[in-house]
């Protein structure tokens, strides 16, 4: 018979095993930004590190300093404010970049070298032309290097999945033997899935000596769609380091989202049995941020930071969620930073209101930037009978994405209907400086874009013209997004207006601010790679 007495006494909540701590590698700004068209400016890379420490992001892949100077001072710079995080840069297996990658730390209160060679035979003979013993030997000469510059050395195995598993033990051993104190066993191309990749990692953790004494990463992309679950399939197999990244950018289909890595081990924390150290209430703030300087928006069905993520529109939903929360959402909004959709914003809202509402959907803005933000919002208010909370995100991602361009659209008229050629008249902005140009083209956007062209002349060719209404109604505002091409670079802008042609006008001037803003950073000598 069951003692009532002891069913009475409450449960002795259980401490977390510190083996079973999961370490979140960041690498949106290494990995992600090497999206096509993903580009950041320095001071966007320092705000994003510093959301990401907040967040409690244990290591931060602040860039590829042999890349570029940009990337060298990026990662240098975010050494010198991050003061909690492991600021960590990505070198190849060359001395020189290791030496460049051990100099950009060097202000880091706590610095990372991440070295890397591939390993698989398709690499090898088509990449390297080295033997698997060239392979073995440049492991341990890079590794000691890096080890004899920084007592943090991170050496992944790039292309791990395609790698035989007998000769990946080894290089798992010498890198082990040469002083590497995190292995990474990356999915560089998304080709594995769960139970093979998870018992990658048992096989080499069972089989090479003094594993135990390493911390095995995971880094997975997204080819398949299984990112995410190949990674917490690692963690099973024995990893307890997640490379991921903020919305899942990087390489082609994207890295494993931090988010969805975040709190699946959250929320799921009855079968897996690992945690991380990370404040979830960040994760939208570090979500939209991330969006607006990338001009990558977030799919409405996002899992975790879409904007349909907590939304109930079914009848039946709607009824269950008035009834118990639990009904239909396994998590809470307030605990990744989402804020409600309810609460409608118009023209009689103060500006406290304003910043109160700006707070609650993930924003916090300094002074400047909430007086413009403050103005726009206002002047849509004038415009719109009701003010929603996706029209308040769209006004503030539309600025912080050009608040900072060389060229903005200053003024735009344009003459359209039945009868053609339709015609815009353009005024722009560079540097302060105005322009002015009219264009006819067929319809009105084709005489607005041949307006901007005759004004800001350039060879990029447009890969993507697509426009949505953030909100219902005839008064709701379009969000335009434009990808433009020039000579293999993609960059992608985006705006927002009640006038779907002024957006259209602001998205293409966007993206060319981010073209030319790309065309710079490019210079001769940068490389890139991806996991």
């Amino acid at each position: 018979m069951t003692d009532p007495v002891s069913e009475s006494i409450p449960a002795v909540p259980v401490a977390p095993d510190p083996r079973d701590r999961v370490i979140i590698f960041d690498t949106t700004m290494r990995d992600g930004e090497q999206s096509p068209g993903a580009s950041m400016s320095h001071d966007e890379k320092l705000e994003l590190a510093k959301i990401l420490e907040d967040m409690k992001v244990d290591v931060i892949e602040a860039g590829f300093p042999i890349a570029s100077n940009g990337d060298f001072e990026a990662v240098r710079a975010i050494s010198g404010i991050v003061t909690e995080s492991v600021v960590c840069g990505l070198a190849r297996a060359g001395m020189a970049d290791i030496d460049r990658c051990a100099e950009a730390i060097k202000k880091a209160k706590r610095g990372r070298i991440h070295t890397f060679l591939s390993t698989s035979p398709s690499h090898r003979d088509h990449i390297l032309h080295a033997s698997q013993e060239d392979i073995l030997e440049m492991i341990t000469k890079s590794v000691t290097h890096a080890r004899n510059l920084c007592g943090d050395v991170e050496w992944s195995a790039q292309d791990a999945t395609r790698t035989e598993q007998d000769f990946l033990r080894r290089c798992v051993d010498a890198a082990i033997r040469a002083g590497a104190t995190t292995i990474n066993l990356p999915d560089t191309v998304g080709y594995s899935y769960p139970s093979e990749y998870a018992e990658m990692f048992r096989d080499v953790i069972e089989n090479v000596d003094k594993a135990d004494t390493v911390i095995f990463s995971t880094h997975c992309h997204n080819d398949l769609g299984l990112a995410v679950a190949n990674s917490l399939s690692g963690l099973q197999g024995g990893a307890r380091q997640v490379e991921c990244a903020v919305n899942g950018i990087g390489e082609r289909a994207g890295n494993a989202a931090l988010e969805e890595i975040v709190m699946a081990l959250k929320v799921r924390g009855d079968h897996l049995r690992f945690h991380t150290g990370i404040e979830t209430q960040h994760i939208t703030r570090a979500s939209r941020y991330v969006s607006a300087i990338t001009g990558f928006p977030v799919q409405f069905n996002k899992a975790i930071v879409g904007k349909n993520a907590f939304a109930h529109e079914s009848g039946i939903h709607q009824d269950g969620m008035l009834k118990d929360r639990g009904t239909y959402e396994i998590m809470q909004p307030e605990d990744v930073g989402q804020g409600g959709s309810n609460l409608v914003m118009g023209k009689h809202s103060g500006r406290h209101a304003f910043r109160e509402k700006l707070k609650d959907l993930g924003y916090e803005l300094g002074a400047n930037a909430l007086n413009e933000a403050f103005q726009r919002f206002k002047d849509l208010a004038d415009k719109k009978k009701h003010v929603f909370d996706d029209d308040i995100i769209a006004l503030v991602d539309d600025a912080l994405a050009s608040s900072a361009d060389k060229v903005q659209v200053k003024h735009l008229r344009v003459i359209a209907g039945t009868e053609g050629p339709q015609e815009a008249f353009l005024t722009v902005t560079i540097d302060g400086e105005e322009k002015s140009a009219n264009a006819t083209g067929d319809g009105p956007v084709d005489a607005v874009f041949n307006a901007i062209h005759a004004v800001v002349p350039h060879q990029a060719i447009l890969r993507l013209f697509q426009v949505h209404a953030v909100t219902e109604g005839t008064d709701a505002q379009a969000q335009v997004s434009v990808r433009l091409e020039d000579d293999g670079r993609i960059a992608t802008g985006t705006a927002a207006d009640t006038d779907t042609l002024t957006a259209s006008a602001k998205a293409y001037v966007n993206a060319l601010n981010n073209l030319f803003a790309r065309k710079e950073k490019s210079a001769p000598g940068k490389v890139a790679s991806g996991f």
